[in-house]
């Protein structure tokens, strides 16, 4: 365990309290016009998802845990939970389905993604940031609505909802933020 100052945390940083492992959501610095800064955090509790609040004064420490971030290549889904492999020496690891949470739909065969590994037990996952998928149903386009700035409802070859210009229709491979399930941009492949 490294001790840091509470100022320094930020969001995704996994820190030890009380023997806990906790992942930092929000880190935000105060400071009042009159009083001690403070550092206020919005944690998760990995071991159950418990969220909560902490108040540190900027200059106090705290517990930083080690934890290996490496890339994994996602193989498949089963009963267990989610199956992700090490591209450099091919060791699977299984993570539940409770860390990969609403991030489900968004995962597709062979995609890498950034694994977050304490003592070798996968504590969280980051996804990329955008993710190509087709529409599959989707209103029909209305000729002369391309102009408008309206949008439309949409369903993702993953079974996700989002909305979509006008001039999308079904079929057309769009690029989805995963972050809140966003249209970007029509694809360009």
């Amino acid at each position: 365990m490294v001790k840091v100052l509470a100022s320094s945390l930020r969001k995704g940083t996994v820190v030890d309290i009380d023997g806990k492992l906790y992942t930092v959501l929000t880190a935000q610095n105060i400071h009042p016009g009159k009083g001690t800064p403070v550092t206020q955090l919005d944690l998760r509790r990995i071991s159950d998802g418990v969220k909560i609040s902490e108040r540190y004064r900027t200059t106090e420490q705290v517990e930083r845990a080690y934890v290996e971030d490496r890339p994994y290549t996602y193989l498949y889904e089963d009963g267990d939970g989610f199956h992700f492999m090490n591209p450099d020496n091919y060791e699977q690891v299984q993570v539940s389905k409770d860390i990969i949470g609403d991030s489900a739909p968004y995962l597709q065969e062979n995609m890498t993604v950034n694994l977050s590994i304490h003592e070798g037990i996968p504590i969280a996952f980051e996804l990329p940031s955008r993710v190509t998928l087709e529409v599959v149903e989707t209103e029909p386009t209305v000729k002369g609505q391309t102009a408008s700035s309206s949008y439309k409802p949409a369903v993702l070859s993953n079974g996700v909802k989002t909305s979509v210009p006008p001039h999308i229709s079904a079929g057309t491979r769009v690029v989805i933020s995963t972050d809140d399930g966003s249209y970007l941009e029509r694809a360009k492949d």
